[in-house]
């Protein structure tokens, strides 16, 4: 079992910026891979960002320029950077965790809202 804690959601104004932390925590030590998911109102839930554990690490094109996604040395906490807000970022979003078997782990998610 993998335990993902998310922080550092809130509202912001357009055109700020927010980071948004996901700790996890129990059987790491074959995690495979990190994401960030949103899932905008009324919408359904949709990749922002991956890191897999050889390091390589993307974002989605509709965030690309703007988010960044990060990892602490220690592997188990996942940063997604997010800059120049637009009220279309407004979402939950949603840590995920995969080990190397692909069993896949969610957090509780957090709310982010940008206000124009």
């Amino acid at each position: 079992q993998v335990h993902l804690v998310e922080s550092g959601g809130g509202l912001v104004h357009a055109g700020g910026s927010l980071t948004l932390s996901c700790t996890a925590s129990g059987s790491i030590a074959n995690l495979f891979l990190m994401a960030w998911f949103r899932q905008p109102p009324g919408k359904q839930r949709e990749l922002v960002a991956s890191a897999f554990s050889s390091g390589i690490s993307n974002v989605v094109d509709s965030v690309k320029g703007r988010f960044t996604i990060s990892r602490a040395s220690g592997w188990n906490t996942v940063y997604l950077q997010m800059n120049s807000l637009t009220p279309e970022d407004t979402a939950v979003y949603y840590c995920s965790a995969r080990l190397r078997d692909m069993t896949e782990f969610w957090g509780q998610g957090i709310q982010v809202t940008v206000s124009s």
